[in-house]
């Protein structure tokens, strides 16, 4: 597989597995009826670093975002957003990915990187706590799961 930075022309290739993932609603606080045009300028914005996984067939089976958390004094401290295209599931890519961008954030000079709303059943949570990231805290109840009722979101943080 190839890890490489996107480009505006890799987003009709994104977008599926994004609208697909979202529209679930098992995973990200995100509105599942987000229009494509809304989905774009979320994930590819400017002031992101985005990144694509492509398979052997050349194929983008996920991505990525890097990007500050926070602005000013505390702009040190990274923010990311990952999705593996259900398809491809299970297959070591969203570890390949998350090292990946954990090796970046640190060598842009980033000194931890923060998840503000991971969804306690995302089975991710299991790979973010086996590459060192603890959850901080809970929010009870916060998030209407369609399978599981209400759950909880973590707030999880790795020093880099």
């Amino acid at each position: 597989m190839l890890i490489r930075e996107a480009v505006a022309e890799d987003w009709p290739r994104i977008w599926p597995f994004w609208h697909r993932i979202v529209a679930a609603a098992e995973t990200y606080a995100w509105d599942s009826d987000t229009s494509e045009e809304a989905a774009r300028a979320l994930w590819m914005a400017p002031a992101k670093t985005v990144y694509v996984v492509e398979d052997e067939t050349g194929a983008v089976v996920a991505s990525a975002y890097l990007t500050p958390n926070y602005g000013g004094p505390a702009s040190r401290i990274a923010n990311a957003g990952f999705m593996v295209d259900p398809d491809h599931a299970g297959r070591g890519i969203g570890r390949a990915l998350a090292e990946h961008l954990l090796a970046a954030a640190e060598a842009a000079g980033y000194e931890g990187m923060v998840f503000n709303a991971v969804v306690e059943t995302n089975p991710a949570v299991k790979l973010w706590t086996s590459l060192g990231f603890t959850i901080l805290g809970t929010v009870p109840e916060a998030y209407d799961h369609p399978r599981h009722g209400r759950v909880g979101l973590h707030i999880m943080y790795k020093a880099l």
